[in-house]
């Protein structure tokens, strides 16, 4: 018991620690000498989720409480887009993410993630539609996941088409721990779909009895953002660990990531998860956090607007209130950087926007979308 108690006493004061490692100034920060300035295209919010940017440049907004919107480039017009599904918004629930798929230009088409209610209580579910002016079009559910729980935390729910042009999606385990194991639901997972829902055949459990052939890795607790490697195109994830041991991956066919039969960090209350951090036949991080930071959305910078961020990993913290940047080479972290914590706020997502700027939007009732531009 004393070592329980010293060792959430350690995360306690390590946690306090790094809130006080960086104060930057909330219109403006240096970063390695450079100055920056974080410009306000939109506030009054409502916890938003996830931005992503239409041709025009106008950007479409999701709020948990599930309304889309759509936000003109320069932030001073916004309209609410008509026909999204019903969505169960309760604690971490709500709607989520929001990609667009590759031809969009083309086909106007668009996914989307959100907490729908069934049998059982609710689950994650994730829609295909055309975008046709202010309103969604052909809208179809074409992911379930199951079983739905009466639980409304861990959703997970990041989207990404990958380079192979299948659809990723993250779940989390509802906070049933040990269902992360089970491959015979979808709990705890990274499900590959075709973009019409359908099971590609070469999914590595698609043949196996018993098991939910959707699934392309597992062993996950709640993973809260999901991006391609800009040159070697795998597929990184970064996912919460309780209390500590957040962590960041790199996406295995078939993998197990191992939680909770392995983990670095402790349950809330103190208690033992597992003894263990690595066992064999589990992926280990290639970096994870302790104390946490609860990372959520990310995005590799490849843009010309701040060459010396160029292969820099960038994730917003919803706990420690800051943006983290993250240097590599290749898989090794170099070092990390503590940026905007004078904001104070949750920071949801961060993307990296067609024009070579950072976008990010901060998770409150008052939420903004925010742009970090050169500032000389």
């Amino acid at each position: 018991m004393a070592k329980i108690k010293h060792a959430v006493l350690l995360c306690c004061l390590l946690f306090f620690w790094t809130l006080s490692a960086c104060a930057d100034n909330p219109q403006g920060m240096t970063v390695d000498g450079r100055r920056y300035r974080i410009v306000t295209l939109a506030g009054n919010l409502d916890h938003p989720w996830s931005v992503a940017f239409l041709p025009d440049g106008s950007f479409l907004v999701t709020e948990r409480s599930g309304q889309l919107l759509k936000i003109s480039r320069d932030g001073k017009k916004r309209e609410h887009i008509k026909g999204v599904p019903p969505v169960a918004a309760e604690d971490q629930g709500g709607l989520m993410d929001i990609i667009m798929d590759p031809s969009f230009l083309s086909n106007r088409t668009l996914y989307f993630s959100f907490s729908a209610s069934g049998p059982g209580g609710t689950g994650t579910e994730v829609a295909r539609a055309q975008l046709n002016g202010t309103k969604l079009g052909n809208v179809r559910v074409i992911f379930r996941a199951l079983p739905k729980t009466p639980v409304s935390k861990h959703y997970g729910s990041r989207l990404l088409i990958a380079p192979d042009g299948k659809l990723l999606v993250t779940l989390g385990e509802k906070t049933i721990m040990l269902e992360a194991q089970n491959r015979g639901n979808h709990l705890g997972s990274v499900i590959r779909i075709n973009p019409d829902g359908t099971i590609p055949e070469d999914n590595p459990f698609r043949r196996i009895k018993g098991y939910r052939p959707e699934i392309y890795t597992y062993g996950h607790r709640n993973i809260q953002g999901i991006i391609k490697h800009p040159t070697t195109g795998d597929i990184w994830i970064h996912e919460h660990g309780p209390l500590g041991g957040d962590e960041l991956n790199i996406l295995k066919k078939g993998a197990n990531y191992g939680w909770p039969v392995v983990t670095h960090g402790i349950d809330y209350s103190g208690a033992i998860i597992s003894t263990r951090k690595t066992a064999p036949g589990i992926e280990s991080p290639i970096l994870y956090w302790t104390p946490c930071i609860a990372p959520s959305g990310m995005t590799f910078y490849t843009g010309n607007r701040f060459p010396e961020w160029k292969g820099n990993l960038f994730a917003g913290s919803l706990v420690q209130l800051h943006l983290r940047r993250i240097v590599l080479d290749g898989k090794k972290t170099v070092r990390q950087q503590v940026l905007l914590r004078a904001l104070n706020e949750r920071i949801r997502d961060v993307r990296e926007g067609p024009d070579g700027f950072l976008y990010l939007l901060t998770d409150s009732d008052n939420g903004r979308l925010l742009r970090i531009e050169p500032s000389g």
